[in-house]
């Protein structure tokens, strides 16, 4: 039996997966390492805690292994989007990394956009510009650490700095680079109207190449300290988001993700490169070669549901504290949550507005509100659907995975909400699974990333929507749309007593 590994380099961990040529897991590690948050609004991480914890992982797991070591062909990657890992001329690290959730660049976006245009950058890199991204932390640094700034020599995102240090080879695939605001998504090159604009040279950035590509064997030092062969293939990888949909074989027109962690994620997958969302979701490459997928996304999705359990149920479990929702008609008996509790960010990306219950009565009981909770975060993630929906998509499937397909109501009023068949798969590893199946396909197992996606992955259920909630759940999100634009002034004012 041969085997692949996948890596997923998390914000808050790294997952490592051994997986076999039916699928299998047949092992998986994982090591946390810390973030560093200096000031209000500042997410760092030292490049070195990846590495080390990686190679720990990865000794941990070749020492479990029972099998030959020769027999693990290939690895690849899944990786944290848009941190920035700045290295100089001998490429060493100059300064901890930038992550993805760090929001100092507020002034460097509006920078952007006075510089680039919004329209123009649009039209490049089809995505908005946004705190989160590369392009405004290269900024930041570029104003406030000048020294760093000009002993930089080249930029790196995290699993591709990772990759680099397993390899020693500097590569950078097309649906991370996608993330930077830097890369002309539609025709796949590093965009030279953004580089020149802000002063940047082609050689800043990394050679691009395929999530599937081919990118050198381990090195020796590495093979030995982890027990890896030497000859262990080394393939590029992809971003979180993009090894995420490989791994819930999201890999065809009409199949979509819905994905409920800590914030929610619905993502599509697209053939064409060349639709209009008018930067109201993200349009990204995706893993698979020469496709992309659009993305909206709900800040506070799972975050909610364990929010409110946390304030007012902390000592139960989800499932104690769901219990009776199904009892609960579609509509909570006109009670409405909106899940805006740390701002929103699609269809409406606003800091400052915050959340409601909407309709409190007196008749209300807490199975009412534990309902009303989840009905307002897949209202919102419905938000990303109906934009795709407009722009002439067809959402026919949708794969839940994460927290919202733990529990079998809240997987029906998905399919109620989203008017689509959900899917739940047998066995859910998201992102690292994606990374695995990029290097057993890049391995040659397979003719194709979909035929590997139907050894790999099965549906275990399905949920149908039932006519009557889809007619009801219509009417319900007309009104919960109603409710950011009613309550956004109201927020604005409310934010001088916040503490």
């Amino acid at each position: 039996m041969k085997y692949v590994i996948g890596v997923d380099l998390g914000t808050s961990a790294v997952k490592i997966l051994l997986v076999n040529q039916n699928g299998e897991v047949a092992g998986e590690v994982s090591k946390s390492y810390p973030l560093i948050i200096e000031k209000s609004g500042y997410s760092e991480q030292n490049p070195e805690e990846w590495v080390e914890k990686t190679t720990a992982g990865l000794k941990e797991l070749v020492a479990q292994f029972d099998g030959d070591v020769n027999d693990i062909e290939g690895i690849s990657f899944s990786g944290q989007m848009h941190g920035l890992v700045l290295l100089d001329n001998e490429n060493q690290v100059l300064r901890n990394a930038i992550l993805w959730n760090d929001t100092r660049t507020t002034k460097q976006c509006e920078q952007i956009y006075e510089t680039f245009g919004r329209e123009q950058l649009l039209e490049v890199t089809k995505n908005p510009a946004l705190e989160g991204f590369t392009l405004p932390k290269i900024l930041w640094v570029k104003e406030n650490e000048p020294q760093i700034f000009e002993r930089s020599n080249l930029f790196m995102l995290p699993k591709d700095y990772l990759r680099y240090r397993i390899t020693g080879a500097i590569h950078m695939e097309y649906s991370d680079a996608a993330g930077t605001l830097m890369l002309d998504v539609a025709n796949r090159e590093w965009s030279k109207e953004v580089l020149n604009a802000f002063g940047l040279v082609p050689e800043f950035c990394p050679p691009l190449v395929e999530s599937h590509d081919f990118v050198g064997t381990v090195i020796p030092e590495f093979a030995e300290i982890t027990g890896l062969s030497k000859a262990t293939k080394v393939f590029a990888g992809g971003a979180d988001n993009a090894c995420g949909a490989i791994g819930s074989g999201i890999l065809s027109e009409g199949k979509t993700l819905c994905s409920i962690g800590t914030s929610g994620v619905v993502l599509s997958y697209e053939e064409r490169n060349d639709l209009d969302f008018e930067g109201k979701v993200h349009y990204f490459n995706h893993g698979e070669e020469n496709t992309y997928y659009t993305m909206g996304v709900t800040l506070a999705a799972g975050y909610s549901l364990s929010w409110v359990k946390d304030t007012f149920a902390k000592e139960e479990t989800f499932d104690q504290f769901l219990e009776g929702i199904e009892e609960v008609p579609s509509g909570s008996n006109g009670l409405l949550f909106t899940p805006y509790i740390v701002g929103e960010r699609t269809p409406h990306a606003d800091s400052n507005i915050r959340g409601s219950f909407i309709g409190i009565d007196a008749a209300h009981e807490r199975k009412h509100f534990a309902r009303a909770v989840l009905e307002g975060i897949t209202f919102s993630l419905n938000g990303s659907i109906e934009i795709f929906r407009n722009s002439g998509k067809t959402i026919d499937t949708i794969i839940s995975i994460g927290g919202g397909a733990k529990n079998e109501a809240w997987l029906q009023m998905q399919a109620d909400i989203f008017n689509a068949k959900i899917e739940k798969l047998t066995s859910e590893q998201g992102p690292g699974m994606g990374a695995a199946m990029l290097a057993a396909y890049g391995s040659g197992w397979f003719e194709s990333l979909k035929e590997c996606a139907d050894t790999f992955l099965q549906t275990s259920k399905s949920y149908e929507p039932i006519p009557e909630n889809v007619e009801a759940y219509q009417k319900i999100f007309a009104i919960y749309q109603q409710v950011y634009t009613q309550t956004k002034a109201l927020n604005e004012q409310l934010r001088a007593f916040r503490k």
